[in-house]
């Protein structure tokens, strides 16, 4: 009776999981850097966009670049749930259709979070480790955030639409 069981469940999770590769969640690529990308938007120095591209952009952006993985559910499930979440965090691609006031709030968390090493996330290192910042880069990163921080104060005051 137990072996009948045993039989019965392991047959059950497998039909279950040979159906659930049948899913597949929309994948966020993007053919173009749109111009509210800040890449674009603020003509960041090109040794800081490397830095974002590499370590940033896979759940930042609106073009994530998949490993091999993604396509066996539900590892896919959960990475597109992944990079909806990272996106609806900070999208870097949508960055100069912010308020200002959204843009000086988010490159405040882009220091907070490099400089406390919450980002990238420890997990996305794991399979990534070239996204790994060095002293260096981290420095770079909040450096620039900071000064662009100063630059939109400036240019665009505080509470204003761009």
């Amino acid at each position: 009776m137990a072996n009948k069981i045993v039989k019965w469940t392991g047959i059950g999770l497998l039909v279950s999981l040979a159906a659930i590769q049948l899913y597949r969640p929309e994948k966020n690529i993007s053919e173009s850097t749109p111009p509210s990308d800040i890449v674009t938007a603020y003509q960041v120095p090109e040794a800081v966009a490397s830095v974002l591209h590499r370590a940033c952009y896979d759940c930042h952006s609106n073009n994530t670049k998949y490993p091999w993985y993604n396509n066996i559910q539900p590892v896919g499930i959960w990475l597109a749930d992944h990079v909806k979440e990272g996106k609806e965090e900070l999208n870097f691609s949508e960055y100069g259709n912010f308020t200002t006031k959204r843009k000086l709030k988010k490159l405040k968390e882009i220091v907070e979070e490099v400089e406390e090493g919450e980002m990238p996330l420890e997990s996305y290192l794991w399979v990534h480790g070239e996204a790994k910042l060095s002293a260096e880069e981290k420095a770079m990163l909040i450096d620039w955030a900071k000064g662009l921080s100063q630059k939109i104060q400036m240019t665009e005051g505080s509470d204003q639409p761009k």
